[in-house]
């Protein structure tokens, strides 16, 4: 009877401790939604990896570009696109910004090498594992610095 006793208490203790360990702080959250973000968009934009690309996915993908098909075919169409037409598409993330489960990155785009390209916005929600489950963007080309009625820049 003590030893089922004592057995029933280390488990308990075990049961206690274990969502201490498993929880994430917000912080830690948005960290970890930061990464996933740029990784998913580093295998989608410049490694054009549909497999990687997948595997930071959640349930469902949610996409608000009207020119971009929902899930996963949706993203292999579009990496699909990107290696027909543009195989040499690099987008360099230049600021990363999270809230709750928002993650927003700031990137230079260019489809071709020489090209000025364009400056994006790109906004994503994901689910509370990290997965990417919806995107919106704003995209805006960038113009001759010699038209430009500052010298502020778009980065």
């Amino acid at each position: 009877m003590l030893k089922s006793a004592l057995a029933f208490l280390i488990l308990a203790a075990f049961a206690l401790m274990a969502p201490a360990h498993a929880q994430l702080t917000d912080a830690q959250k948005m960290e970890r939604n930061k990464k996933n973000v740029v990784e998913f968009y580093n295998a989608v934009l410049n490694e054009k990896n549909y497999d990687k690309a997948a595997t930071y996915v959640g349930a469902t993908y949610i996409q608000h570009n009207p020119v971009g098909a929902d899930g996963l075919d949706g993203i292999k169409g579009f990496i699909n696109f990107l290696r027909d037409k543009f195989p040499n598409n690099k987008s360099e993330i230049k600021r990363v910004f999270a809230e709750g489960n928002y993650v927003i990155v700031h990137v230079h785009a260019v489809r071709e090498p020489g090209q000025r390209g364009n400056a994006i916005f790109d906004l994503f929600r994901l689910d509370d594992n990290g997965k990417v489950l919806e995107h919106w963007d704003a995209v805006q080309p960038i113009p001759d610095p010699a038209n430009a009625l500052n010298k502020n820049g778009m980065f």
